[in-house]
């Protein structure tokens, strides 16, 4: 339980809606022990003794019965499903922000289909658990104590009789979970690869289909999609093995009863109404019996599942804003950049850059140039903070950026990258995306500067056109001048900008 222990923070503070959900539950399941006192007098004070009168009575306290425990029944379902929906709404959004705060590190090796199933497939396991498994697994062990205790009040030596397969069924019980744990985290990570394979392949389909690899794309699929499939029935395989042994061992106990039970009843030393009452409490343990595999089966899969979301909640963010960070105030800053002996590496590579000097004084132009992989990129990603330099310092005004607000710092930098991506919304909404306060003369003011005003007046919605995910429906060239204005738009006052080979797409005049 410790993978609960550390999302406590999570579902604690609802701690009021899980006690009441355990609260209504427990008052249920201990109104179900009416029923079998209520068989036991049925048979031996009102049919033995032809005491007919009493059976309106009998049947009004059924309904009284079956009302509240319905009811009662009904509200561990509502709070259940609030706190359940509660917790999966505050770790959605806590993955969520701390998927937006970890550093480009951690993205150079994430894959985005892993963390899509993490968000969805993991959070609903988890939420399933908390709002209804824990509650039936409390149920389940209320049930097998007040069953034992009642059924030891009647006869104390038929109950250990009947229970006698108990301490083996729970062994087994035991077995099967340690089993089944690994078995559905193999599981969850084999479907996480599985939603990978799709979500790469609807990214580039474009690239897919001009080499016409869709085969090629198929069997790949078909690769992931059999190891997930060999994962499923592994674990069905377990399922199928022990289940029918808990099964037995459950029916085991129904056979003593039956023979033991029934020769009492034969010498008169035991009625028929505790026989019939005795065989009713029997299956307030039984059934539990029976459900601890799906109970194993509920709770391996959320603690799987919590697992994989506490490695995400927990990754270090290794690039980040000290706590005394220095604020940048917009009309203090000049855009002095100096590079000063700046050594980088990505992991335990080979050198990005080595010993790099270089002094930007403010208003310059400065053009970096240079063959594929000499370092182009990874210098202006560094001084983005994207990464923090392995030596030597970047100062900014005098001061290492290091030691700067990383917010405050990326707010005086417009970026236009090599591959250029939108969002799948409308031209004005990508154009205004750096600036909370864009108006429309803003943004079509910044598309002029770009060349994007006229073709995009020649759309039929113009600046409310909703283009597709990551632009597609616009040429290479239209999306780099939506990107550039972009950038233009969220660079008031800013005194850096990247150009890293923005125009490649872009027409030549």
């Amino acid at each position: 339980m410790n993978v609960f222990k550390q999302l406590g923070s999570f579902y604690w503070p609802k701690r009021g809606l899980l006690f009441a959900s355990v609260f209504c539950l427990i008052v249920a399941t201990a109104l179900g022990l009416v029923y079998p006192n209520l068989l036991r007098i049925l048979i031996d004070d009102v049919i033995a003794k032809k005491q007919f009168e009493s059976v309106p009575w009998l049947a009004i306290t059924v309904v009284v019965v079956v009302s509240i425990k319905g009811t009662l029944q009904f509200f561990h379902g509502f709070f259940g499903g609030r706190l359940g929906n509660h917790v999966a709404y505050e770790m959605r959004g806590a993955c969520y922000r701390k998927l937006q705060f970890l550093s480009f590190r951690y993205y150079d090796k994430a894959r985005t289909g892993d963390l899509m199933s993490r968000l969805t497939a993991d959070l609903e396991a988890i939420r399933n658990f908390i709002g209804f498994g824990f509650a039936q697994i409390l149920n389940m062990v209320l049930m097998v104590v007040s069953g034992s205790a009642m059924m030891f009040s009647i006869d104390w030596g038929l109950t250990l009789t009947t229970l006698v397969s108990i301490p083996f069924l729970v062994f087994v019980a035991f077995r099967f979970e340690a089993r089944i744990h690994p078995a559905f985290r193999e599981m969850r990570i084999a479907f996480s690869q599985l939603t990978t394979a799709v979500q790469e392949n609807i990214t580039g389909v474009r690239t897919v289909k001009s080499f016409a690899r869709e085969s090629h794309e198929v069997d790949k699929f078909s690769d992931r999609n059999e190891t997930y499939k060999a994962n499923q029935i592994y674990a069905s395989t377990l399922w199928g093995r022990y289940f029918p042994l808990m099964e037995m061992l459950a029916c085991f106990c129904i056979v003593l009863l039956i023979a033991v039970g029934g020769t009492k009843v034969i010498n008169r030393s035991m009625s028929l109404g505790e026989l019939v009452s005795f065989f009713s409490m029997i299956w307030y343990i039984i059934g539990p019996m029976w459900g601890v595999g799906f109970h194993i089966n509920n709770y391996t899969q959320s603690k799987a599942s919590g697992e994989r979301v506490l490695e995400l909640l927990d990754t270090p963010v290794d690039v980040e804003s000290q706590q005394d960070a220095i604020v940048l105030d917009d009309s203090q800053v000049k855009g002095h950049i100096l590079f000063n002996d700046v050594t980088f590496r990505y992991d335990d590579d080979a050198d990005a850059i080595c010993n790099v000097t270089m002094d930007a004084q403010p208003g310059k132009v400065i053009g970096l140039l240079g063959g594929t992989g000499s370092g182009k990129t990874t210098m202006i990603q560094l001084l983005m903070r994207a990464y923090d330099v392995n030596q030597g310092s970047i100062l900014l005004d005098g001061q290492d950026i290091r030691k700067l607000d990383i917010r405050s710092l990326r707010s005086q930098m417009a970026a236009v990258f090599q591959e250029t991506f939108l969002f799948s919304s409308s031209i004005y909404n990508n154009i205004a995306y750096g600036c909370d306060d864009a108006t429309m003369e803003d943004v079509i003011r910044v598309a002029k500067l770009s060349k994007a005003h006229d073709f995009i007046m020649e759309l039929p919605l113009g600046y409310d056109t909703i283009v597709g995910e990551r632009g597609l429906g616009l040429s290479g060239g239209q999306k780099q001048r939506i990107a550039i204005a972009r950038a233009a738009e969220g660079s008031e006052g800013a005194y850096f900008g990247r150009c890293d080979q923005c125009c490649r797409h872009g027409d030549r005049a």
